[in-house]
């Protein structure tokens, strides 16, 4: 379907990949993977003509319809939602309005000549009309747009009165709509909550038939959905037959093979090497001399991947807390909506954290998880109730809000080192590369950051200080999985309190032994880990 042989591209001096390929072959499911700026999301440019290759051959099958979803989302107004995805789907439109013309056409009188060319044109118009989902197009837009959240109530609200996270899942609706013969997805999960990622998981398993390729910071995601991966890392394209889990597996057996093999060809390189040194000077041993130098010249030489290194941290033990971390009683609040009524987000919510709780605080999207958190940590006043925090509790707080206050003009250690000033710079360098900030990254300025980036820097501040309460909010937003990896190791180790909201499953899986469900602004407590709460709820709804 879209082969790409021996391409090669470069940006500035560096090179993505030399002489790469891979294929995407029909129904094929293909996760691409590796570090941010490897050259994953040139490949879609590419792929899609928005870039130029240095070298190499991209082909695609004739009439191949091609649908990208880019976290570049370009300008929407002048349209509500629904009319927004249905006209992103312009030629399936052009074909009805073709084929309406033709049926009138069938009523004037015709010679049969004429009446043949007509249906036969007719035939294969309506035939790529019926391929292309043109029947069902604008239900189908409307199914699409109410999985990922949006619903019947504003489909007909202008595109443009939408925040910049729903305009994302609008033209992520607009590609789905589409349904193309190849989906190419770039972090399609971002600004998604759990219950659109599960809607989506669904929607390309049981709906969609084409081939995909995408990536993803959500390694549930990826594992569901995908059956190969590709590794775009250090100048090369890798595949691997299987998920991002069998991929791990799979990179470590052939990692270690390859050094293995390196290690073989060094040993015999050296021994080559030695004799030639040895016997250069002598006339009886020129002609074995010659040859061994010759044969070296012809080997292809083992080179091994450059990795980044992994630096492990030991995060000191925070200063002990009561036992009762944060009591809450009767917790309400209400936002002042301007030329409206007042909004209630939640009321009469009590319960109590208890020193050494993971808890997940979880609900669908508007249902009130931050201004909860914000009440707790004490950013936001509530409405009615009290929130009691504990003897001796240390307390920090991390939302998105958290990146807006770094000073943009200061370097990562220089952040660093305000955050922890008695720290030796050993201390603090180690620390910045925990959190993936080595070598001259450290002397990166803020402001040249990437959100990811500030969201570690954030959180390496958090976690490096004495604070025995963290209340985080949505802190894997803009993190890649390499990054989420080391921040859920960083929380597991962490032996305070812990509230958070998440939307990698993976993660709330791996770390959380409680959860709070706020739900039509009332809180439900459940006393197990994310299985059990995912495992109750189901039992509850299949049971109401």
């Amino acid at each position: 379907m879209i082969h790409l042989t021996n391409i090669t591209k470069q940006h500035g001096n560096r090179v993505l990949f030399r002489n790469a390929g891979f294929q995407i072959l029909p129904g094929s499911r293909t996760g691409l993977v590796g570090p941010n700026g490897a050259g994953k999301s040139t490949i879609f440019r590419l792929i899609t003509g928005e870039e130029t290759l240095d070298g190499g051959e991209i082909s695609c099958a004739k009439k191949t319809v091609i649908g990208y979803f880019s976290q570049d989302v370009g300008d929407m107004s002048g349209r509500s939602a629904l009319e927004e995805v249905v006209a992103a789907s312009e030629a399936t439109v052009a074909l009805g309005d073709e084929i309406r013309k033709m049926e009138m056409q069938m009523c004037d009188p015709l010679s049969d000549d004429e009446m043949t060319r007509l249906l036969e044109h007719y035939g294969n118009v309506q035939q790529e009309f019926e391929h292309r989902g043109g029947y069902d197009l604008e239900s189908r837009a409307q199914a699409v747009l109410t999985g990922l959240g949006i619903g019947p109530d504003v489909y007909d609200r202008p595109v443009e009165s939408f925040s910049g996270g729903w305009k994302m899942r609008i033209a992520l609706a607009r590609i789905l709509t589409l349904n193309p013969d190849v989906l190419l997805l770039d972090e399609p999960t971002n600004h998604l909550d759990v219950e659109s990622i599960i809607w989506l998981e669904n929607w390309l398993v049981d709906d969609y038939q084409g081939a995909l390729a995408m990536t993803s910071h959500d390694r549930d995601f990826m594992n569901r959905l995908v059956s190969r991966i590709v590794e775009v890392n250090n100048g090369s394209i890798t595949s691997y037959a299987g998920n991002y889990d069998f991929y791990l597996r799979e990179r470590e057996v052939r990692r270690e093979q390859l050094v293995a093999s390196h290690k073989r060809q060094q040993d015999m390189l050296a021994k080559e090497e030695d004799f030639i040194a040895r016997f250069a000077a002598r006339a009886s041993h020129a002609a074995q001399v010659q040859s061994r130098v010759k044969k070296l010249e012809k080997i292809e030489r083992i080179e091994l991947p450059q990795e980044q290194k992994v630096v492990k941290f030991e995060f000191s033990a925070p200063p002990r807390s009561g036992d009762d971390v944060v009591a809450i009683e009767s917790l309400g609040k209400t936002w002042s909506v301007d030329g409206g009524a007042d909004k209630a987000v939640f009321s009469g919510i009590s319960g109590m954290v208890r020193r050494g709780d993971k808890i997940a605080v979880v609900g669908v999207n508007g249902a009130g998880k931050s201004t909860f958190l914000k009440a707790l940590a004490g950013q936001t006043d509530p409405t009615e109730g009290v929130v009691t925090v504990g003897a001796n509790v240390h307390l920090g707080y991390f939302s998105q809000h958290s990146m807006e206050v770094l000073d943009p003009k200061k370097t990562v250690f220089e952040t660093v080192q305000d955050a922890l000033p008695l720290q030796t710079i050993g201390v603090l360098r180690n620390l910045s590369a925990a959190f993936l900030f080595q070598g001259e990254d450290v002397d990166k300025r803020v402001d040249k950051l990437s959100g990811g980036e500030k969201s570690r820097l954030v959180l390496a501040t958090l976690l490096g200080r004495p604070l025995n309460l963290l209340i985080l909010d949505e802190p894997t937003n803009h993190l890649d999985i390499q990054s989420r990896q080391v921040l859920l190791e960083a929380l597991q180790k962490f032996s305070g309190t812990l509230l958070l909201v998440s939307h990698d499953r993976h993660f709330l899986r791996s770390l959380v032994d409680r959860v709070f469900e706020i739900d039509h602004g009332m809180m439900t407590s459940y006393a197990g880990d994310y299985e059990y709460y995912l495992r109750k709820t189901e039992c509850d709804q299949q049971s109401g």
